[in-house]
């Protein structure tokens, strides 16, 4: 039997199951195949409808390949810019080998102040130690109680409630009452600090990262010349857990304020199959992760424990806004909403593809997760005194970018690379394949997608 009479095979019964029927049944049977036809359509129309169009070139790349003599570029002015690491009095040796860290791989050559905050008194052992460790200027800053805290209008008592009883369902971090100003710290007024106020760019720290690879340009420099305003290192799914509510909201924002929804936006979307009538009553009987049309969050975002950002942007009216609009809600306290999710969502709303960059030659890591680039055939300079001995460096790889890297195996990460491809189509002109997509080979970043070990 050939495969033209088994697919004739439905229209086939259709036509004897018609002449079966009463002129009147035959009638509502044409109608619902109509129905369902025309829902079947729409369905389709609505996910080509989240198609993000490839644009004519890619708009982001490595800002290196491979390792440049950092005496060199450090004698190139200096953009207005710091380092920022929020930690406390007892993370001081977690925080000194952070700073030491940065110093060896970067900051020894270009020599950028650091901005401590504490949400506490700092302890004078504190100041002495890092003071030493830092080749630029230290500054200690406490917070503001009124950036560090619940916001005036909340109800205290039941905020801590609902706290208590996120901890007792085991939702990541979501017991603990500090996280909670933190995220919603880091989420909001953290650009308004005093002693950022002077600063155009920041590079946030943690005091338990590791920078794996030598950096020997300045990436503030590269981030102001290349127009860009948002930069990060790993892409990874959300704990669906800790912020059922937050795409609703945002996308709520989205939605009275006009904005369209822009292929950035589209590639924080999972659209829904359901035909409209379903798909809408998803999006009114829950607000978990789902816009008020049904289609649902990838809860991909990007980790906000690495950024080198524009503080404009956050001090923009556009985030200024979307920020009251989440503050409002109170999701940050009846929910743990994290303020690596706020971030990436608003870039996401408010940027164009061109304004953000993967630092994909930077080597990080961040326990558990890392990249790191491989080192770039020929391009490790061992001639150049600045760089020290490359003894315990990794080998040269194919298709490395990396100067000077210590990786800690062969793979150039341990996450999978689905959010980081997701986040970055709409910058992307070379994308993978259906065949390497299915599965899972994702390239390492932008238009490097062969000759990579995943």
């Amino acid at each position: 039997m050939g495969l033209a009479t088994i697919a004739l095979r439905p229209l086939v019964f259709l036509g004897q199951l018609r002449r079966r029927l009463s002129r009147r049944a035959a009638l509502r049977l044409n109608v619902v195949l109509a129905v369902t036809f025309a829902l079947f359509l729409e369905s389709i129309l609505h996910v080509r409808s989240h198609t993000i169009p490839r644009p004519p070139r890619d708009l982001d790349e490595p800002f290196s390949t491979q390792c440049h003599d950092p005496v060199l570029a450090a004698a190139s002015p200096r953009e207005n810019a710091t380092f920022v690491m929020l930690t406390r009095n007892s993370e001081m040796d977690k925080a000194r080998s952070t700073i030491e860290n940065i110093e060896r791989q970067f900051n020894q050559w270009f020599h950028y102040p650091v901005l401590f905050l504490n949400n506490e008194p700092w302890d004078p052992e504190f100041v002495r130690v890092l003071n030493a460790s830092v080749s630029g200027l230290a500054t200690f800053e406490v917070v503001d109680k009124e950036d560090w805290g619940y916001p005036a209008w909340m109800d205290v008592d039941d905020a801590k409630a609902k706290i208590a009883a996120q901890g007792s369902e085991g939702i990541y971090k979501a017991g603990a009452e500090s996280y909670h100003h933190m995220c919603r710290f880091y989420s909001g007024n953290f650009y308004a600090v005093k002693a950022l106020k002077n600063y155009r760019w920041y590079w946030r720290l943690e005091p338990t990262v590791e920078f794996m690879c030598a950096i020997t340009y300045d990436p503030f420099a590269e981030m102001a010349r290349r127009g860009k305003a948002y930069g990060y290192t790993v892409a990874l799914w959300e704990v669906p857990e800790t912020c059922p509510s937050l795409f609703r909201a945002v996308d709520d924002f989205r939605v009275e304020n006009n904005i369209p929804a822009a292929p950035m936006w589209r590639a924080m979307i999972i659209p829904s199959w359901a035909p409209w009538p379903i798909r809408r009553l998803k999006g009114l009987w829950s607000k978990d992760h789902r816009t008020r049309d049904g289609d649902r969050w990838n809860y991909c975002h990007y980790w906000s424990n690495f950024e080198i950002a524009d503080l404009d942007f956050f001090r923009g009216d556009s985030y200024q806004e979307l920020f009251q609009h989440l503050d409002r809600s109170g999701g940050f306290y009846s929910e743990r909403w994290g303020d690596a999710p706020v971030h990436a969502l608003a870039v996401h709303l408010l940027l164009p593809p061109e304004k953000l960059h993967h630092f994909a030659d930077i080597g990080y890591y961040h326990e558990p997760f890392f990249q790191c680039p491989g080192n770039a055939p020929g391009g490790q300079l061992l001639n150049v005194t600045a760089l020290g001995d490359n003894a315990q460096s990794s080998p040269e790889s194919p298709g490395g970018i990396g100067c000077r890297c210590q990786c800690p195996d062969e793979r150039r990460r341990n996450n999978r690379g689905v959010c980081l491809n997701a986040l970055q189509t709409p910058a992307a002109f070379h994308r993978p394949g259906w065949w390497r997509r299915w599965r899972q080979f994702y390239p390492y970043t932008i238009g490097m997608e062969r000759n990579v070990v995943f």
